[in-house]
């Protein structure tokens, strides 16, 4: 089954924890510190492989998470890294942030690989917060949360040729005939419910990959029918063949037809009108198309395109269409993938009370919200049932200006004070 969009969460794995522990020899029976630092947790990473063509896993199985790190221990001995994840993408994959719709990355290559969330630092153990004053240190970090990512998954073909063109038009027909590509046709609309890809030979060791799109209709670009779903493969492509079914048999006008996809196409993105577009008047097997045709052709090429008789079934011009065709495609410059346009955004709403920190203050239903991702971290790597790590989270809160920050807010003793998912009342020394 083909499947071109698919929505996953990913989760790198969390870090070990950092070990409490001292040396416990027969001549040290009171020896110092010797926790040992937990392990990294493992990494989600996306590997391009060239033998897949669709993302139909991903519609299966949902979430991914990579393994933790593991725990350290005593005698300063560390955790173990965890292993990363290795999720396999078909070429083509575009990884995009699902909160934010900025791109992630754009997959191509063969053995092309991305991290997309990175596993979080092993804790800190006991014997790394020794110091002259603090000789016997009697806590140690909990290992960092993994990064979480919600991510949106396209897959846009890698073809150098796109056929578009109304259903029926006989788009299915010409790939099969001038590729191996066999798709299954029939005297019907919307045969093709999935992109096409043929490799045409056009020499020894000349070809080019064409994709043949679902047929379009009127208002694809905004989502009626089946075309938005595929308009997106037209955006790596490098020449675009726009079939006609020039016969008119099914009472439809080609000239009509021409305009709407060019619409179409347009309203999808300006860029596309831009690529070298050819026109194949198809089905000239029949006589009513041969009797339309010049009028078509006269038309056409007064606008500038180059019109190719053709009869897709009996393969009547169809080696002038490719040979012209291929050079286009070697003529062309390299397609730079089209960018969406978007509106300018104006981020509203809580900025960072101390820029430099990072972290910013805000008060909801009485409650004071720190966010920040260096505070947050700090916070769910301490262990808070420890009385000496709760005083080190606070010595480095005030460190950071946090406590000045709140003060300035207007926050009273008794106060409460959130950070991340951990909550606790405000009292001053």
């Amino acid at each position: 089954m083909f499947i071109d969009e698919a929505i996953i969460e990913v989760k790198g794995g969390k870090g070990g924890n950092g070990a409490t522990s001292f040396r416990r020899e027969k001549f040290e029976p009171q020896g110092g510190p010797d926790g040992g630092d937990g392990g990294l947790g493992g990494d989600v990473v996306f590997i391009v492989d060239e033998g897949l063509n669709t993302l139909m896993d991903f519609q299966e199985t949902k979430h991914y998470d990579a393994e933790d790190g593991e725990n350290g221990k005593g005698k300063n001995q560390h955790g173990q890294t965890g292993d990363d994840l290795i999720i396999t993408v078909p070429p083509g994959t575009v990884v995009y942030d699902d909160k934010t719709d900025e791109i992630v990355a754009d997959l191509i290559d063969e053995g092309e690989r991305v991290v997309v969330a990175e596993g979080g630092r092993g804790g800190r153990g006991n014997a790394r917060f020794k110091s002259s004053t603090r000789r016997a240190p009697k806590f140690s970090e909990n290992g960092e949360p993994g990064e979480k990512m919600k991510l949106r998954l396209e897959l846009k073909l890698l073809a150098d040729v796109g056929l578009v063109g109304f259903p029926n038009v006989g788009k299915s027909t010409l790939i099969s005939n001038v590729s191996a590509a066999k798709p299954k046709i029939g005297n019907y609309h919307f045969t093709t419910l999935k992109p096409n890809l043929g490799v045409v030979k056009t020499g020894d060791y000349s070809s080019f990959v064409m994709a043949d799109i679902p047929g379009l209709i009127e208002g694809a670009h905004s989502g009626i029918g089946l075309g938005d779903e595929f308009l997106r493969h037209l955006e790596r492509t490098k020449v675009i063949v726009h079939v006609l079914d020039v016969s008119g048999i099914e009472g439809r006008e080609p000239l009509e037809d021409f305009e709407v996809i060019n619409e179409e196409l347009e309203s999808f993105s300006s860029q596309l009108l831009e690529r070298e577009q050819v026109v194949v008047a198809n089905k000239m097997d029949l006589t009513p198309a041969q009797d339309n045709f010049e009028e078509i052709k006269s038309e056409l090429e007064t606008r500038g395109y180059q019109v190719f008789p053709v009869s897709a079934v009996t393969g009547e011009g169809v080696k002038e269409l490719i040979k012209t065709v291929d050079k286009l495609v070697k003529e062309a410059d390299d397609i730079v993938d089209i960018a969406p346009e978007k509106e300018e955004v104006v981020i509203k709403g809580p900025q960072p009370t101390n820029e430099e920190e990072g972290f910013y203050i805000t008060k909801k239903d009485g409650i004071f919200e720190v966010n920040g991702e260096e505070i947050e971290r700090r916070v769910a790597m301490t262990k808070l049932n420890n009385e000496d790590a709760a005083y080190y989270l606070a010595r480095t809160m005030e460190k950071m200006g946090v406590e000045e920050a709140l003060k300035a807010e207007g926050i009273q003793e008794g106060d409460t004070v959130r950070i991340g998912s951990i909550e606790f009342e405000y009292y001053e020394e």
